[in-house]
């Protein structure tokens, strides 16, 4: 089994382990207390903040040790809001952020706060001077990760960073994906990791707040760890963390290099194994062991089981997965191609066969997905379709298409409807492949759906197809999506 899927869950580190076995016993005491086995305890846990503070880039009474990297970003973000209340409620995030940011946001908003969120381009990065841009003198606090989480493309921390502090916002960095490659470059504020994303154990997380920095407590005081991560500290696990972080790091350039031939390979070998196929993210500033691309005509619940039959654990951002009926927010932001999507995020000692491998399983998984969704051919090309389509001049198809606002020049021809009302990814785009051929050169097919993936999928079609997508209007039920014909 070749587990793909790093970028959620490093397998542990054999330096973590080492460091965790090593210290339940000597780790279990309470280290506020004075007596001998609690000093062995305070000994260890002071030693790995400073081999953590030394990682990341900071003092060790930075730092400090939470239960998770979800709690580190709920706590630097309420804790730096709060201690610049006086400034303002404004706070500035980034389309992309990790889940725990953008709940952090929600959070702030209904407690009468105010967010901007700072669109991105189509490889998933900000622009730094829109960022800046966004910023005001009521703004508490910015929020930038490192690098993306489901594409891998890098921030312009640095750039972003330096606008803060010309505008005086202190800025926090979530960065769980890019820390086991290094520390992160620019004059951050707030910082947070994971330990579990760069193979150490779960359950710890750190958040580093930068001396100078104003920040209030949410929530009741605890005497451990500077007061902002209440709870008796799980020493054996924190070392642990400290330990895989500065042995990740240590090996980090030899193995940056290694894997991001291996993901160049991916990028440059899929598409052409594939066809109708998208590489998504940054090709060049982009974390160096992950590669996420979007394949027509499939859905990405199906791509994700017959590659874990055929020995392969892989991700997967699409709505039609079952974990979630809406595609992930960063391939919306983005404005990229959801269905069939796959996450490949190569561990710490993948292998060249193993992508080889994955590389000659990856074309008959998708093509065996294709034809039991009846798209085992370029659908746009197929002079035989079942798709369920109503001609124009029927009652019905008129008064949607009227309802859709669908406009049309004199002496043009109707449109070509398609009911794919109630059918989910990929099925509106595979019906709308179909068809297409059926309508000339500047025709027009529209696609009614109610299926949330398709308000991306189909421009996104439309763009790699060479179409024209018109928009999008509300018709009876869901939504009208126009596409003109253009080849």
């Amino acid at each position: 089994m070749s587990y793909f899927d790093a970028a959620s869950s490093a397998p542990l580190h054999p330096v973590a382990r080492q460091a965790l076995q090593a210290s339940l016993d000597e780790g279990w005491a309470d280290p506020a207390r004075l007596y001998r086995e609690g000093r062995r305890a305070r000994m260890l846990l002071d030693a790995a903040r400073e081999a953590a503070a030394q990682a990341v880039g900071c003092r060790p009474d930075e730092l400090v040790f939470t239960t998770s990297g979800t709690r580190a970003v709920h706590s630097g973000v309420a804790g730096a809001l709060a201690g610049r209340r006086r400034v303002g409620g404004h706070l500035v995030v980034s389309a992309v952020e990790h889940s725990s940011v953008l709940h952090a946001a929600e959070a702030h908003e209904a407690a009468g706060g105010s967010v901007r969120r700072v669109p991105v381009g189509r490889t998933g990065a900000v622009d730094a001077d829109t960022y800046g841009a966004a910023l005001r003198t009521d703004t508490a606090l910015a929020c930038l990760q490192s690098a993306n989480h489901e594409v891998g493309t890098e921030q312009p921390v640095a750039e972003v960073a330096e606008s803060c502090r010309a505008a005086g916002v202190p800025l926090l960095v979530d960065a769980a994906q890019s820390l086991g490659w290094g520390p992160v470059p620019g004059g951050w504020s707030l910082l947070t990791g994971s330990a579990h994303k760069w193979g150490g154990p779960a359950g710890v997380g750190l958040l580093v707040v930068r001396k100078g920095v104003r920040f209030a407590v949410r929530g009741p005081l605890d005497e451990r760890e500077s007061g902002r991560a209440p709870g008796f500290e799980n020493i054996p696990a924190i070392v642990a963390a400290a330990a895989s972080l500065r042995a990740v790091q240590g090996a980090a350039a030899a193995e940056a290099v290694r894997l991001r031939a291996l993901t160049d390979r991916l990028r440059e070998r899929v598409p052409l194994l594939v066809p109708d196929t998208e590489v998504v993210g940054d090709p060049v500033r982009r974390l160096p062991h992950l590669v996420t691309f979007s394949s027509l005509y499939v859905d990405g619940e199906s791509v994700l089981s017959e590659l874990d039959r055929a020995g392969f654990s892989v991700s997967s951002g699409s709505s039609c997965t079952s974990s979630t009926l809406t595609p992930s927010h960063v391939l919306k932001a983005m404005g990229v191609l959801s269905e069939g999507n796959v996450r490949v995020s190569l561990p710490v000692g993948t292998t060249a066969e193993e992508v080889e491998r994955f590389l000659g399983v990856l074309p008959g998984v998708v093509a065996e997905v294709r034809a039991k969704l009846g798209a085992d051919t370029h659908p746009d090309t197929r002079a035989d379709t079942r798709a369920d389509t109503r001609a124009d001049g029927s009652e019905e198809a008129a008064a949607e298409v009227a309802a859709a606002g669908s406009a049309r020049g004199p002496g043009e021809a109707g449109p070509l409807v398609v009911d794919a009302l109630g059918k989910r990814c990929p099925l509106p785009v595979i019906e709308l492949a179909k068809v297409i051929g059926r309508v000339p050169v500047g025709g027009t097919v529209v696609v009614l759906a109610d299926d949330e993936a398709a308000r991306l999928d189909i421009p996104a079609w439309c763009e790699m197809r060479g179409q024209r997508y018109v928009g999008e209007t509300p018709a009876a039920r869901g939504s009208a999506y126009a596409v003109i014909r253009l080849v």
